[in-house]
């Protein structure tokens, strides 16, 4: 069915492989870049972890799981220190376990359900698949700057004969990571 294919591979993208590749990243930076910013109007890594907690935690959480959850959105980006990049991610992966457990929970039926987050009228689907993308995005914006702040650290894919073989799963095949 559609609707067990779209929850297990939502939970697999955020319960799995970005958190896996965030892991790698946050392994590779040096400490002090944690809260860097390339200019003026970019976020850094520190930001972008708080952020996707909070996005997770507000869409997840609460708007599909419906619990109370008070969020101040703009506190995320005008954060200029914190805690370390290790902590922000052990708090990001306790957010997403938390999601999961929503995520496990939900039925064929629950995804056409309307629901309203940030003032947007959506569906339990709609908001499933905004929260995969959007952590995609900002996944890669931590690649990216990973990068940046540490050349030659994190390499996720080998090229083997014109295919890409993931290298970030530490010797499971996707379909073990998935579950």
């Amino acid at each position: 069915m559609a609707a067990d294919l779209f929850i297990s591979r939502s939970r697999y993208w955020l319960t799995k492989e970005y958190p896996i590749k965030l892991r790698h990243c946050v392994d590779a930076l040096p400490r002090a870049t944690v809260w860097a910013r390339p200019n003026a109007t970019s976020n850094s890594v520190g930001n972008l972890l708080v952020h996707l907690t909070g996005n997770v935690t507000e869409w997840i959480l609460g708007g599909v799981g419906g619990q109370s959850v008070k969020r101040h959105r703009a506190s995320e980006f005008a954060q200029r220190e914190g805690a370390e990049a290790n902590t922000l991610l052990d708090n990001l992966e306790a957010v997403l376990r938390e999601a999961d457990s929503v995520l496990a929970g939900l039925t064929a039926e629950d995804l056409e359900r309307s629901i309203t987050i940030q003032g947007r009228d959506t569906t339990i689907l709609g908001a499933v698949y905004h929260v995969v993308e959007h952590f995609a995005m900002h996944t890669g914006q931590i690649v990216l700057l990973t990068k940046l702040y540490a050349p030659g650290k994190i390499r996720f894919y080998e090229d083997a004969g014109g295919l890409a073989r993931p290298t970030w799963h530490q010797g499971t095949t996707l379909d073990e990571a998935a579950h």
